[in-house]
């Protein structure tokens, strides 16, 4: 049955998510960059922005696995739709509060599958999809980064081995602009993706298209632009925590860092797999800070966010859950207006509060031990 308010409500909401998505993992591409000082914050997020929305229109891979391989189709109604995007919504927005990298993706794929497993049951998800293209990658991603940082790191400075400190953290620290860029193409590859899959499924749920259709123009320029624009203002909070809450970076190390991820997304994206950006990027810090001898890493940092990593899915699907009961107890279009007017009620109480909760460098050393050497950042925290 076509309804379009409740698909216009869609719409907004998804690409208010694909807002979300950007500045949450905004900290993914730039925090490298900036914790060596290669560029100052504001260029790095608007540099990171600009080949986030080119990234966007390089492939259609991973949307439509998001449209197909997950869920039924024929089964996925509007207020699913929905309801998933407000859980993913609040997930993304509380992590981002407490400064926590974890995953857009996989808190959007947790929000739709909730929705659906109350709308219909287990038969409705495509279980073997779901583990195949999102549970098993998710495991490996970190893992797989890990290593290929380890190799970046270990080659970068065989290359070095001649050049003085100096001129090498130089060299380096230009390089870490292109790396930056290509990080960034590789993120908006892969993650404006999942959005544009989403809306795609509601346009499907709606009639407006057909089953197994293509993502439309329009849904591919809308989702680059809304996840280009919430790049832009920067996930201060979580940039902190990459930059400088795991290990301290050199300019080399950044380096080494960003090409492992930009490697290891591009390969993903190319085989249509919705992988978490937030796994991979963490992974390649975290990578080059282990292969250095003697370079401290804060693994109590790396485990409490393993353990966010590990609860995504299954937090993310119980918002959405929840959501779509609330919204489907109040009944049609007035249930889901009413479920979106307090959504957004949350996320700008969030978004208030953290303005009188700034997290600075500091801030981290207090609550994870092991001092690292600090890096300037705005002191407005922004969304």
């Amino acid at each position: 049955m076509h309804n379009t308010l409740l698909l216009a409500i869609v719409v907004a909401v998804a690409l208010a998510f694909d807002f979300t998505n950007g500045f949450h993992d905004t900290a993914n591409a730039v925090a490298p960059t900036i914790a060596t000082g290669a560029l100052k914050p504001r260029m790095a997020v608007a540099l990171s922005s600009v080949f986030n929305l080119v990234g966007a229109f390089l492939s259609l891979k991973v949307a439509a696995t998001i449209a197909s391989a997950l869920v039924a189709q024929n089964l996925v109604t509007l207020p699913v739709i929905f309801a998933g995007l407000i859980g993913a919504t609040a997930w993304n927005v509380t992590t981002w509060y407490f400064a926590i990298p974890s995953s857009s993706s996989h808190a959007l794929i947790g929000g739709v599958i909730g929705a659906m497993l109350v709308l219909a049951g287990g038969h409705a998800v495509l279980w073997s999809g779901l583990i195949s293209k999102v549970i098993v990658p998710a495991g490996l991603a970190p893992l797989v980064a890990m290593i290929a940082a380890a190799v970046a790191i270990f080659s970068a400075k065989r290359l070095t081995t001649k050049v003085d400190r100096d001129t090498s953290s130089m060299g380096y620290r230009f390089g870490q602009i292109g790396s930056s860029s290509l990080l960034s193409i590789a993120h908006g590859t892969n993650d404006a993706q999942k959005t544009m899959g989403v809306v795609t499924l509601a346009l499907i749920a709606n009639g407006t298209l057909a089953s197994n259709s293509s993502t439309p123009a329009w849904v591919v320029v809308s989702c680059a632009f809304a996840i280009a624009m919430g790049t832009f203002f920067g996930g201060w909070r979580i940039i902190r925590t990459m930059g400088h809450g795991f290990t301290h970076l050199t300019p080399q190390q950044g380096f080494a860092a960003q090409i492992a991820s930009s490697a290891v997304i591009l390969t993903s994206s190319h085989m249509g797999l919705p992988l978490s950006t937030t796994h991979v990027a963490t992974g390649s810090i975290v990578g080059v800070g282990a292969a250095t001898p003697g370079q401290p890493v804060r693994w109590r940092l790396v485990r409490d966010v393993a353990m966010a990593w590990v609860i995504t899915l299954p937090a993310a699907g119980l918002f959405g859950a929840l959501s779509y009961y609330l919204a489907h107890l109040i009944g049609g279009t007035y249930g889901v207006t009413v479920l979106a007017i307090v959504a957004a009620a949350y996320v700008t109480f969030l978004l208030r509060r953290s303005r009188r909760h700034v997290i600075s460098a500091a801030n981290v050393n207090d609550l994870w031990g092991e001092p690292v050497a600090p890096v300037e950042v705005p002191t407005v925290v922004a969304a």
